[in-house]
């Protein structure tokens, strides 16, 4: 099986938990932060911040002598992609939750990420553009919507009756 790609946020995080390694620890002596600071390898850091520019996901800029490290918008856009995971309840309250899109030809990129998005959000294909799932979207999913200016080639409906859903309820194991 191939290898499975990091993602923008995958590297990110990983990044900022190797970069608290530089940090000191809490009640943490001196000496012992200088000498956990030089056993940390450098070529790491720059290659995971390097991978992330490569990426467009971060811009590094300097002001007043300093570097800083900013979240472009792309990087902002795959984050809050990621972070829009459904979170099941405990308790299934016996509505469907349908999407339904007809996303514009010229914006074909941002459909197949909009579909990628429902698919890791536990979403099944129905038809062509139309998912279903019984736990609702979260704040992060309509945000990403919002910030692509999607929202309007989307609608999202809750529906208390669907017919026979005996196949829908085994692909969710549901009941």
């Amino acid at each position: 099986m191939p290898k499975k790609q990091n993602t923008t946020i995958s590297l990110i995080l990983e990044f900022l938990s190797e970069a608290s390694e530089l940090l000191p620890l809490p009640f943490e002596a001196p000496y012992a932060w200088v000498k956990r600071q030089r056993s940390y390898p450098k070529s790491r850091y720059y290659s995971r911040l390097f991978d992330l520019k490569k990426r467009g996901a971060i811009k590094v800029y300097k002001q007043n002598n300093q570097k800083f490290i900013k979240l472009t918008k792309k990087g902002q856009l795959e984050c809050l992609l990621l972070k829009a995971k459904v979170i099941k309840s405990r308790q299934w309250d016996g509505k469907w939750r349908v999407v339904i899109f007809d996303i514009p030809e010229d914006s074909k990129d941002k459909r197949s990420l909009f579909r990628g998005l429902l698919k890791n959000m536990g979403f099944k294909k129905l038809q062509a553009s139309v998912y279903v799932n019984p736990y609702p979207l979260n704040r992060e999913a309509v945000d990403y919507l919002q910030e692509t200016k999607l929202l309007e080639y989307v609608r999202i409906m809750r529906v208390d009756d669907m017919g026979y859903d005996k196949d829908l309820k085994k692909k969710f194991n549901l009941k």
